[in-house]
Order: C-alpha cells, then structure tokens, then sequence
C-alpha cells in the first residue's frame, strides 16, 4: 500500500536486443553488474502490492533462472507480451488485477528512483494519472517542406516512464482497438477523453536501447 492505496506495477520487457548489437535481450544484459531487468525490478518492488513482468513466451524461461539467481522468485507474476508494446500492456494490465493505482514502466529504465515514483504516484493519487518529463537540453529542427526550421526546444519535452493511472482509467483505455495516435501509455489514456496529469522525470532514468546508454548508466551507477 503507498498512502492507503493499492498499487499495481506493470513492468514491460519486450526488447530483443537488435540495437544494442547484442546476441541477447537487451533487458538482460547487465549494468554495475546486475541485471537491467533485475535491477529495474528491485526499484519498484518496494511500492507494489501486486508486480507483473510481461516478456515474450520464449524469453521466460531464461528469466527465470536469472531472477531465482537475484532472489526475486515468487515476488511477481509473469505473463506472455503480444506482438506491440500495446498488446503487451494490455496484457499486463488484464495480469495486474484491481488495485487503486497502476503503475506502467520500461524494463530496461533500471535508473529510476524512489522519489520520482513517490512524486508519480502523488500526482497519479491527486490527478488520475501521472505522465513523466524532462526538458530538452539539445538543439532542434523539423522538417517541413524540404527544409529544417528551429524548434523551440523550451516547448518540448521528453516522456518518460513510470505512466501511473487509475487502475480503472488504464483498464477502459486498453480495452480500445490500437490507433497509430497510440505513441506510449498516456496517448492511449487520451483516447478516452482524459486529460493527463504531469510530473517531473529524472534524466538519469535514461531507457537503455543502445551501447552507449549502457556505458551512461554504468557512469551514473559510478557516480
């Protein structure tokens, strides 16, 4: 419970490894060590009553072994990914059961801290859902017509994970067919009609999809 309030996490993994130029999935390469997926788990277990992992059928059994090896045996459900990060979340959500709040997060975002989930799960409590962000720090152009114009970078912001809704609003968004407009978890959520609610995201909750955010993240484990 986090302030009387039940809490689901929905941890999505997916990943193949394909960027990251790896010959396994990238959730399970290791970072300071550990398990990116291992690691992203032990940071959310302290706020969930009921945890779910969803991973493709043919990653589950390698899991397996690893997590028994961190000690995380018995402590989450497992269940099957589809064939799009949509389907796996609805998957996930349908997994997680009622619970007040639920809380959906990348599995290879093993950085993310316990003050960012305590501030998402407040704006999430206060708002009914919580959508995280950073600003840009780099320059940026779109193209329009054949040509690049200067963006104003201080309107941008970055999404982040953990996405954390009512259970009930997550549960009637992943019940809508898929739409192209669906880029992450909150654009579903708006597909209903319901504005988000925002908080701030950390930068060093960097998604790790590439060799070079891997040597980010060892950098930050070391700092």
């Amino acid at each position: 419970m986090w302030n009387g309030k039940s809490v689901g996490i929905v941890i999505v993994a997916g990943g193949s490894g394909q960027r990251m130029g790896a010959d396994v999935p990238k959730q399970f390469l290791r970072v300071g060590g550990e398990v990116i997926l291992v690691r992203t788990v032990r940071a959310l277990m302290p706020f969930a009553d009921t945890m779910v992992v969803v991973l493709p059928a043919e990653q589950q059994e390698r899991w397996a072994e690893l997590a028994s090896e961190a000690g995380l045996t018995g402590e989450y459900i497992v269940c099957n990914g589809g064939s799009t990060r949509f389907e796996s979340v609805r998957n996930g959500v349908a997994a997680v059961g009622e619970c007040d709040l639920v809380a959906i997060h990348d599995g290879v975002r093993p950085l993310v801290t316990a003050a960012m989930i305590e501030r998402g799960l407040a704006t999430a409590a206060r708002c009914g859902s919580a959508i995280p962000t950073i600003g840009a720090v780099d320059s940026y152009r779109i193209e329009r017509d054949g040509t690049l114009e200067v963006v104003d970078r201080s309107k941008l912001r970055a999404v982040q994970t953990p996405q954390i809704f009512d259970y009930e609003i997550a549960r009637r968004a992943y019940e809508q067919p898929w739409n192209e407009r669906f880029t992450d978890d909150g654009t579903v959520v708006e597909g209903l009609g319901v504005s988000l609610g925002y908080y701030e995201g950390e930068r060093r909750n960097l998604k790790i999809t590439t060799r070079e955010d891997l040597a980010i993240a060892e950098a930050l484990l070391g700092m």
